[in-house]
């Protein structure tokens, strides 16, 4: 048995969230492998609007474990009140959610730093959420970062300390100013880390996870963000603190590159991107704003109104080559519902089509589009087959398939869970 990956191909806010629980029930494992509390997926359940932002897209499928990995990072305030959040739903969690003993914890200092080094970079801001992923993942790869495994032991208070004084110094070193409550943050930020631990003891995440395989128990690991936000093959500096394409599930999750199954890779019938960075297909029209509205395209964790655009084409084939993804998933085509025309940028001036090599400045692009005739879906309607979609946005996913030399298995045509159709088995 293979882990399959399931992971976003545009700057993240792809419905990865509403995927993840479509695709749950066939899986006895959802296993997220990057990322932190600044990822937001976001789920419509019997219409009830329920964002998660640590805890994986499986949790509401009663035979599903879900396992928060070690490439995750995780605040213990943020994600023990998401816990509570669901309890309070009347979920009965049980033994659902596992937490990797390896991955990486947020502390007050990391949110301090992000914010003073977001403040640091004046007009040059990266768009941070400012909830300390990336000094997070720097004291990670610095090599004195803090474990959730690691902190259930008799000394964690003295490596908590270690940690803040380190920060304190870069704070002065910055010039940004120590809140006045800072040990109280630290005092709640350490009470909700033992009750976490307390509940969810740690586990060897990558241990559970190949036995399970070697069971004959399916996985599937969840990715955060998207793949244009790759730290390695994003539009850096732009980009997330993590690695968000198909190789991350193994160091993730602790997975051999020879147990990784099928890929699935989705996207928005357009392009929506939050925070700053290039966006070569980036409306600054009216266009634009109609289809901010339509989509309802505000960050799930932030609020922030996301950037919106036409399909990149360029951008999605590097993003599948990638990570060789092998099964699409599109989501929000009901969002193009009325629009008499739709655009796909198919390659940028200066290529000769969407499969050359990806430009790395990627603010310099003029994208070259091509038009398609828009479609009209009705309102609240459960389509089973794909027969019955509009004959043009039949010949939009043809044409993204032919493109992308990839089958489109999923269509999401609204944001409940219901309003999905499979077109492939």
């Amino acid at each position: 048995m293979k882990a399959d990956v399931l992971l976003g191909l545009q700057w993240g806010d792809e419905g990865k969230g509403k995927a993840v629980d479509v695709l749950a029930p066939d899986y006895t494992w959802i296993a997220r492998f990057q990322g932190g509390p600044n990822a937001g997926h976001t789920l419509w359940l019997d219409g009830q609007k329920i964002v998660l932002h640590t805890i994986p897209s499986g949790v509401f499928r009663k035979d599903c474990q879900n396992l928060i990995g070690n490439g995750v990072v995780l605040h213990p305030p943020s994600l023990l009140a998401e816990i509570r959040a669901l309890q309070e739903k009347g979920m009965d969690l049980g033994q659902r959610i596992l937490i990797s003993d390896k991955a990486h914890l947020i502390t007050p200092g990391h949110r301090l730093m992000d914010q003073a080094q977001e403040a640091a970079k004046g007009d040059q801001k990266i768009g941070s959420t400012l909830r300390g992923i990336g000094p997070a993942y720097t004291d990670k790869y610095a090599r004195h970062g803090l474990r959730y495994g690691d902190l259930a032991g008799p000394d964690a208070m003295t490596r908590l300390q270690s940690s803040m004084n380190t920060h304190r110094q870069g704070l002065v070193a910055l010039g940004y100013p120590e809140p006045d409550d800072l040990d109280a943050q630290m005092e709640a930020w350490m009470e909700s880390l033992q009750t976490l631990l307390q509940e969810f003891p740690p586990v060897d995440g990558s241990w559970l996870l190949n036995q399970a395989l070697d069971q004959g128990q399916k996985v599937l690991a969840e990715g955060a963000q998207g793949s244009m936000l790759d730290v390695e093959y994003g539009a850096y500096p732009f980009v997330t603190s993590s690695h968000t394409t198909a190789a991350a599930a193994c160091t993730g999750l602790g997975l051999a590159p020879s147990r990784i199954g099928d890929v699935y890779g989705l996207f928005k019938a357009y392009c929506t991107r939050v925070g700053s960075g290039p966006f070569p297909t980036e409306l600054h029209d009216e266009q634009g704003e109609t289809l901010r509205r339509a989509g309802h395209e505000f960050g799930a964790t932030t609020g922030r109104p996301r950037r919106c655009g036409w399909l990149d084409l360029p951008a999605l084939h590097y993003a599948a080559r990638l990570s060789g993804v092998n099964k699409l998933i599109v989501t929000k085509a009901d969002v193009l519902s009325g629009f008499g025309e739709v655009k796909v940028a198919v390659r940028y001036e200066g290529m000769s089509s969407h499969r050359d090599s990806y430009p790395n400045q990627q603010d310099a692009c003029v994208p070259v589009y091509r038009s398609f005739e828009g479609w009209s879906l009705t309102p609240g309607k459960n389509y089973q087959r794909l027969e019955e979609l509009p004959a043009t946005l039949r010949a939009y996913l043809t044409f993204l398939e032919e493109s992308l030399d990839c089958p489109v298995h999923w269509v999401s045509l609204g944001p409940d869970r219901h309003s999905t159709l499979q077109t492939r088995h």
